[in-house]
């Protein structure tokens, strides 16, 4: 859709704008999820990597983590490039880095007949290429944001992660069955296509926020602001990366943030992964039975849940619902930790499924509201250092099953248990600072 714009001066040319807030949305979420179903590169895989080059706890932590460290790191520098140029160009980059990634894994399973120990290096090295994909979280954040109101932003971006983070729990639910009927290397080459394809589509109908257009036809940063604020805009941008990356650093709610997101979508990320290989060898369930329970009981439930996250958030405030959120996972991990029983230990994934979802959203929630004035920055450090969680879990967990064996798998989940306890110190804090900004 187009709608005509008029720069504030008479003599100037008339500035063109294409899309809505629903076309920012669409989109976004699309450039999301195609890239952060990289989340599940290896979890639904894990057994097969294990036996086939003998894995050690660590060492297969490491391999499941892969993707996470690139996916969490990037997220800083080009969560920031969005204020800078809008969401398009960055997402777009991360999506070709994360096809390179896809396609050198692809080759070098139908290249090597026996995936074996020497091969770990290269199997680690395409998963931090493809991992490039699970950035695009930050980027897709302040792309959405800049189109919404303040008012709005809840739902806007409640829906953005919920429908985005399906992608790992539609993935690891699905890739067991096509390693079945394909192969591995048939089902990673079927993967790449899916990911070439909702590229196009994205470099296609994608759009960046009217300030963004506006900046590149020509218009100066006031112009643009006036123009883009008489159409809805709300949110802006500072005028460098850096700069909104310093901004952001420098105000200390952003670090309280980041441990909650922390715990809440690094554990998510951790355990998208974890699950499958923990219901595989502590509970003996077949890889498909483990993908599904994986998939389904916590990644999608997560997911989904996210999407009333963002709800609860607008009625209740985003501290409040992100303290219940986490008291929910701290009894999740209670029973995950100190029990091993089939259903006690499903009952404790969906209650740690569904207390993530719903942090996760608070989260986000609260970003636009503590750092105001650098939406972009302090997205790429919450999203970038929160999610690094997903790379130092799953080590931590495999150390744990190195020390104690089978029974690690249950032990290992005692690290929620300190991180819940850790955020819901975090969130009383900014219960208080809401308290206090109220009068």
């Amino acid at each position: 859709m187009t709608n005509p714009a008029t720069n504030a001066s008479p003599s100037s040319s008339p500035y063109t704008l294409h899309g809505l807030p629903s076309t920012g949305l669409i989109m976004g979420t699309w450039g999301f999820f195609i890239g952060f179903a990289a989340v599940s590169l290896y979890g639904p895989a894990a057994k097969y990597f294990q036996e086939q080059m003998q894995l050690s706890g660590v060492a297969l932590g490491m391999l499941l983590a892969a993707p996470q460290l690139t996916g969490s790191l990037f997220r800083i520098p080009f969560g920031a490039w969005v204020d800078r140029v809008g969401g398009r160009a960055p997402m777009l980059t991360l999506l070709g880095l994360s096809l390179l990634g896809m396609w050198g894994l692809v080759f070098i399973l139908y290249a090597v007949p026996e995936i074996t120990a020497r091969h770990y290096p290269l199997v680690v090295f395409f998963g931090f290429l493809s991992g490039f994909g699970v950035a695009s979280f930050s980027v897709g954040i302040p792309q959405v944001s800049y189109w919404y109101p303040q008012r709005r932003q809840g739902t806007a971006l409640g829906t953005y992660g919920g429908l985005g983070n399906l992608a790992p729990g539609l993935f690891t639910l699905a890739l067991p069955f096509a390693i079945a009927g394909w192969g591995l290397a048939g089902s990673y080459l079927a993967w790449f296509l899916f990911l070439l394809i909702g590229t196009l589509v994205y470099a296609i109908w994608a759009r960046d926020a009217y300030y963004f257009q506006l900046r590149k036809q020509g218009a100066s940063p006031e112009a643009s602001r006036k123009i883009a604020a008489a159409h809805g805009q709300e949110l802006f941008p500072r005028e460098t990366v850096w700069q909104a990356i310093i901004a952001a650093a420098e105000e200390p709610r952003t670090w309280g943030l980041v441990a909650l997101y922390f715990t809440s979508f690094g554990g998510f990320l951790a355990l998208t992964v974890w699950f499958p290989i923990y219901w595989a060898n502590l509970h003996q369930m077949s890889i498909l039975t483990a993908g599904l329970l994986g998939g389904v009981g916590f990644s999608l439930l997560a997911a989904v849940i996210r999407i009333y996250g963002g709800v609860l958030s607008e009625r209740f405030g985003g501290e409040r619902t992100a303290l219940l959120a986490f008291s929910v996972v701290l009894v999740g991990a209670l029973l995950l930790t100190f029990i091993v029983d089939f259903r006690i230990n499903l009952l404790g994934e969906i209650l740690i499924g569904l207390g993530m979802g719903v942090g996760n959203a608070a989260v986000f929630k609260m970003v636009p509201k503590y750092v105001p004035e650098a939406v972009g920055g302090a997205s790429g450090l919450v999203g970038g250092l929160g999610a690094f969680g997903g790379f130092l879990i799953p080590p931590e967990l495999g150390a744990t099953v190195d020390a104690l064996g089978k029974a690690g798998y249950a032990g290992g989940f005692f690290a929620y248990v300190v991180l819940a306890i850790m955020a819901i110190g975090v969130c009383w804090y900014f219960i208080r600072l809401d308290a206090k900004a109220r009068g």
